[in-house]
């Protein structure tokens, strides 16, 4: 039975290298070991949630929610998009006409940590394709769009690689606060709407810090 999970992951860690390996130059796939294995604890929250626990959580969270803040959950949840990828490139914007070369850097970071995050999460999106709470159980209210597969949960993982990247750029506590306090909202208002299961939340997390700190390695030397 060891036998068996060591293989199974050997093969999708080494199916998930292959992949980032078309998209990346192959100085960026020369990951050190302690990153191969942050990628395997990625997969961790399917055990700690095994199916009856995620749809309990899920249930209990979108079921009994006040729907009377579904217009500000669902203002919210559309947020992700306009300011992960927004802010970084008016920051770009912002550098490249100042000709502030520390800005650029701390914007280049963050574009970075931004497009590994959206590899990554997609990778795992369409390899696994779990489908969406709310087409599996007719009970889930899905209260905004959801297409895509289920797992991992791609807005929340655009919240957090923002807010950690931002938190490593800036780090003044009137970024790091609002950054955080908005990621975490992304990712209840991703289950409160009923389109993403609490294990698609958390590793969409995940994705999204361990995004920033993997870029945070190769551009730490030049922010500093």
């Amino acid at each position: 039975m060891h036998t068996v999970l060591e293989t199974k992951w050997k093969l999708t860690l080494e199916g998930i290298h292959i992949k980032i390996g078309y998209l990346f130059p192959k100085s960026l796939c020369m990951i050190p070991n302690r990153f191969n294995l942050l990628i395997l604890l990625l997969f961790l929250p399917l055990t700690i949630f095994p199916q009856h626990k995620d749809i309990d959580i899920l249930k209990e969270i979108n079921l009994n929610r006040n729907r009377q803040l579904d217009p500000v959950f669902i203002g919210l949840t559309h947020s992700a998009g306009p300011l992960t990828f927004g802010l970084p490139l008016i920051l770009l914007g912002v550098a490249l006409y100042r000709k502030d070369r520390k800005l650029r850097l701390q914007s280049n970071y963050l574009i970075s940590s931004v497009l590994t995050a959206v590899v990554i999460t997609n990778i795992l999106k369409y390899t696994i394709n779990r489908p969406r709470p709310f087409v599996t159980y007719s009970f889930i209210e899905k209260v905004t769009s959801g297409g895509s597969p289920s797992f991992p949960s791609g807005h929340t993982s655009d919240a957090f690689v923002l807010a950690t990247a931002l938190s490593l750029a800036f780090p003044r506590w009137w970024v790091i606060l609002p950054a955080y306090i908005w990621a975490f909202l992304m990712g209840y208002t991703r289950m409160g709407l009923g389109v993403h299961y609490p294990a698609d939340v958390l590793v969409g997390a995940l994705i999204g810090i361990a995004s920033a700190l993997l870029m945070y390695f190769f551009f730490r030397k030049r922010l500093i």
